[in-house]
């Protein structure tokens, strides 16, 4: 027998049959071979813990329990008659799936499906590895085994069988709530690209260091292991110090390193420890701009202070087994930014005098949001990703005569300059000349970039441009 894997009736619930190495001194088996495993499409689940419930009795009965982990069962000597019973919420809920297991059997349980198990033969090893540690103190879910409405077709009758007396009261499957699903988390709700993420993901648990219900502080250690990660299948991190100009200051050089470095690099330790998917923001400034358009394989070589704590965070969230890193440029959404700055210049008659030798497209917060729910729900292959909105690369004095010319003024209202005689006597950081991203790959995806001056004019409010 080749090592093979079989779907079940209840999603992500998958049966191994697995080769057994038999000769006259007994047998061997790869209970878990992580390569061979994973290649034909179970999971890579991590598991970190290994435990064996020995049954002394044929007929010992346990379960339906529902653990917080996914596990990988199996025996290691003897026989089971084995079943599960899904109680996560949704249209599998009350699915249940049976077989026998023998040592050529082996079952990955997703978390949230009940597991329980009846020995057919004495001295019998049920072997599990989970991919969380045990901790005392937490309840577990369960499921009378003898419920009507599963009708585990059990080869010892339940009135003949070893059950604790625990197990005998278990409630029945009309009387559970159905397990919540895994959850999105996303850090830095409040900002505008956080607020666009909760609209375009409204399920999403949303969380700021303050002034929402769910707060979370990132640089408190303490804070940060309370927090349930277990309970989050995705984490998006539009938490980030932006102010670009301060970043080059003592104060700001510390918050943004803190912000941009040292916090992604903890949340992709976590993305590790707990196997969520962590997706995080990155931007043009890790390019010095002398290429015309990035595309994702560029070196980095950012300019500033900003757009080194910005490298650093993408380097950091890398390592994380399950990552996006979405690269993006020019980032307009709700509250104060550049197009609301000229829609304000036009309402008052002022002609403003607009940089013409930095180059790219606007990103609008709900293009990014858009984005970043299509590449996890697709299960688009993890890594980095340009994701900005599409059509002509321009200059901001292109975006400011636009705006202009939606807000009802004379494009040429709007004059041009240049990047050194607007930095004139003021204490700014570099910026990139070219900010322009390739979105090849991000199309590859099946993903199509709206126009950026289709979006301007409907963040106008122009809903004919």
């Amino acid at each position: 027998m080749e090592l093979s894997l079989e779907r079940t009736p209840v999603p992500d619930l998958l049966v191994l049959r697995m080769p057994v190495h038999r000769d006259d001194r007994g047998w061997f088996k790869e209970n878990w071979q992580r390569a061979k495993m994973t290649a034909i499409g179970l999971p890579d689940f991590g598991p970190v813990q290994n435990n064996v419930s020995f049954n002394a009795h044929r007929g010992a009965t346990r379960g339906f329990h529902v653990e917080p982990w996914d596990k990988l069962v199996s025996v290691t000597t003897g026989r089971v008659f084995a079943a599960w019973v899904d109680l996560r919420s949704g249209s599998s809920f009350g699915t249940s799936f049976t077989i026998e297991i023998d040592p050529s059997v082996t079952v990955f349980v997703p978390r949230g499906v009940g597991n329980s198990y009846q020995a057919l033969e004495d001295g019998t090893a049920y072997s599990y590895l989970v991919n969380d540690h045990w901790r005392p103190g937490i309840g577990y879910p369960a499921v009378d085994l003898g419920d009507p409405d599963l009708a585990v077709p059990w080869p010892i009758p339940l009135a003949e069988a070893e059950i604790s007396e625990k197990d005998r009261t278990n409630p029945r499957l009309a009387d559970i709530e159905p397990l919540p699903g895994p959850r999105t988390l996303v850090l830095g709700a409040g900002g505008q690209l956080g607020r666009a993420l909760c609209a375009e993901l409204p399920d999403a648990v949303p969380v700021a260091r303050s002034g929402t219900e769910h707060t979370l502080d990132l640089a408190d250690p303490a804070a940060v292991g309370a927090w349930p990660w277990q309970d989050y299948d995705v984490v998006l991190n539009a938490a980030a110090y932006t102010a670009v100009d301060a970043a080059e200051t003592a104060d700001g050089r510390v918050a943004s390193w803190a912000a941009n470095a040292t916090g992604p690099a903890q949340l992709a330790r976590l993305a590790r420890e707990h196997r969520f998917t962590l997706v995080h923001y990155s931007t043009d400034y890790v390019f010095d701009g002398t290429h015309e358009e990035h595309d994702e394989s560029e070196p980095m070589s950012p300019l500033g202070v900003y757009g080194q704590s910005k490298t650093a965070g993408d380097l950091a969230v890398a390592t994380a087994p399950a990552h996006y890193v979405l690269r993006t440029s020019w980032v307009i959404g709700e509250g104060r930014n550049f197009v609301r700055t000229m829609q304000d210049l036009a309402s008052r008659g002022i002609s403003p005098a607009v940089v013409d030798d930095q180059h790219g497209r606007l990103t609008f917060t709900d293009e990014l949001a858009r984005a970043t729910r299509h590449l996890v729900t697709t299960n688009a292959p993890y890594g980095t990703y340009n994701v900005t909105n599409g059509g002509p690369v321009t200059s901001w004095a292109d975006i400011a005569r636009e705006v202009f010319r939606l807000s009802g003024r004379d494009p040429d209202d709007v004059g041009r300059t240049t990047t050194a005689a607007y930095s004139e006597g003021k204490d700014l950081a570099p910026r990139p000349t070219h900010s322009a991203l390739r979105l090849d790959k991000l199309r590859a995806t099946g993903f199509e970039p709206e126009a950026a001056f289709t979006a301007l004019a409907r963040y106008c409010g122009v809903s004919d441009a």
